[in-house]
């Protein structure tokens, strides 16, 4: 008999339909069961011994909200037995609701109920706690998680101990994840939480990669890949981080009707065992990262939102460093001008923020100078290992494709059919801010919609008291003054924008979530703190109406 090994997750939603992805002991048919008598089933595919489907539920009615349950091979295996929580709940959304969009990134898989929390409280298991407390109180429609789902080369207790009796650490990559049933661990642990595991039951999510769900400073510049592929470890890392995200996070992004369309989707189903299919796709992914696109676009009502991959879809030559491939850039180009008028609100999902403290900013385009080699082979050699021993990776240190998303945030929003909001949501930077880009005066496409940096992060991380001084410092006058010193030594040329931050930053574990309803945007910041007595709430630190 087949039982539920994770899951489920409630992923794409729409008015009329729903996908939910489980994964199963064995080969089975998963079925999704609605109150309303919808219902939908799908056989598991097979990948690297797991068993995995995607259940899809169409003919539901918008406006609605109705419980669902969970049968593998016809007997009921979600709810759980005993289950302390509500039931899980499908919200079909009608054309005209409010969009309550929460979001975040970097979160480590919170330990067990017994052990202390070296960080602090988790925010989506605290969202989760305060959701479960008031099941008819407000509640996102979507959660965006920007990155850093699963720490890849950053484990757990447990995990290492896992590790520990599979092979032997003292062989690389050590004590990280070196393989597809390893990558499987760190998501049992993450999503088998029951607080974590209940909200992705009922409140549907989309999700993008950074670099620590393959590794830190993943895809920094060319010199480091190279330095990665001469290890002996690395090719297997990087296809089953390709292969476990395809299977656990990218295919629940997809609408019914992508899937549908999607080759590498059918194959794995066609055939008793998916793995070849899908290592030979990570493989191609890895040689020709233009082959496939992991960024997509998300319509909920008249809020538009184009996750961006800034990882895999980089251009490292530094004769020609670009955060996307042209492919991918006119893609997103595409997706952000496509019907202009028919959206209130874009929102661009990028883990790496956009608008960053101005002494970082500048640092990172000196850094990006000295690399190609403005200043000689002796300072490049400097700006590589300063760049990797300092994250200097940001949309700032590709100087081209930082003014490209400038200017087509300007195009998207300009005219008289603009948006009343271009909202960037990021993460990566473990803390959270607010900044607010401005246009000369002269500049003939200054936006005519409110352009705003979101930044938020970590939802359950860390982050040394030094680089909090730091950042902070980093907004200052005079750190601005000593950023401009930098530039000057690259002959780095002013951004084509200046910008201001205009709230934070905020440090702790933390979610934002933007409240849209027509061309009415609002922003609250909500902060996970212990209480006193045990436990934790979610506190809100910051609440402010970006357009009326």
């Amino acid at each position: 008999m087949a039982s539920l090994r994770l899951g489920p997750l409630l992923r794409y939603t729409d008015g009329s339909s729903a996908t939910f992805w489980v994964e199963s002991s064995r080969p089975c048919t998963a079925e999704v069961r609605c109150a309303d008598g919808a219902r939908g089933e799908s056989p598991t595919f097979q990948i690297a011994g797991h068993h995995y489907a995607l259940v899809e539920v169409n003919g539901l009615v918008p406006g609605t909200s109705q419980s669902y349950e969970v049968f593998l091979d016809g007997a009921r295996v979600w709810p759980l037995p005993d289950s302390p929580f509500p039931p899980s709940l499908i919200r079909t959304p009608a054309e005209d609701d409010t969009v309550r969009v929460a979001f975040g990134s970097c979160r480590w898989a919170a330990p067990p109920a017994d052990e202390a929390d070296p960080v602090g409280p988790d925010a989506l298991d605290t969202l989760a706690a305060r959701m479960a407390g008031d099941p008819g109180g407000e509640r996102p429609d979507v959660l965006l998680l920007l990155g850093d789902q699963v720490y890849a080369d950053g484990v757990s207790k447990a995990t290492r101990r896992y590790l520990a009796a599979r092979r032997d650490l003292r062989e690389p990559p050590g004590s990280e994840v070196a393989d597809y049933e390893e990558y499987t661990q760190l998501y049992y642990e993450s999503w088998l939480d029951p607080e974590i595991r209940w909200l992705l039951s009922t409140v549907p999510s989309s999700m993008i990669f950074d670099d620590h769900d393959v590794i830190d400073d993943w895809n920094t510049s060319a010199s480091w890949l190279e330095d990665m592929r001469a290890t002996s470890w690395w090719r297997e890392r990087l296809l089953s981080g390709l292969m476990s995200y395809w299977v656990h996070q990218h295919l629940g992004n997809l609408s019914p009707a992508e899937l549908a369309d999607d080759p590498l989707y059918a194959a794995v189903r066609e055939t008793p065992d998916g793995t070849d299919a899908l290592r030979a796709f990570a493989a191609k992914a890895d040689a020709d990262p233009t082959s496939v696109r992991w960024s997509y676009r998300r319509d909920f009502g008249r809020v538009r939102l184009l996750m961006v991959d800034t990882r895999a879809a980089r251009v490292l030559d530094e004769g020609s460093r670009s955060m996307l491939d042209p492919g991918e850039a006119h893609w997103l180009r595409e997706q952000a001008l496509e019907e202009p008028g028919s959206y209130d609100h874009l929102l661009i999902g990028t883990s790496l923020p956009w608008l960053l403290p101005h002494l970082v900013h500048d640092a990172e385009g000196w850094n990006a100078a000295l690399c190609r080699g403005e200043k000689g082979a002796r300072w490049a050699r400097f700006g590589e290992d300063l760049r990797r021993r300092a994250d200097l990776e940001h949309w700032a240190a590709f100087p081209a494709s930082f003014d490209a998303l400038t200017a087509l945030i300007a195009e998207a929003g300009s005219g008289d059919r603009a948006p009343a909001t271009v909202c960037v949501l990021s993460g990566d930077v473990h803390h959270a801010y607010v900044a607010e880009p401005s246009w000369p005066a002269d500049a003939p496409d200054a936006p005519d919609a409110r352009v705003l940096q979101l930044t938020c992060s970590p939802v359950h991380n860390s982050i040394p008291m030094s680089i909090r001084i730091g950042f902070r410092f980093g907004w200052s006058a005079a750190a601005r003054v000593l950023g401009r010193r930098f530039a000057g030594h690259g002959r780095v040329p002013r951004p084509p924008i200046d910008w201001r931050r205009t709230g934070g930053p905020w440090f702790g574990n933390q979610l934002m979530t933007l409240t849209l309803r027509g061309r009415s945007a609002r922003l609250r910041l909500d902060q996970a703190r212990a209480e006193k007595t045990g436990g934790a709430r979610l506190k809100t630190v910051e609440e402010s109406q970006l357009t009326p």
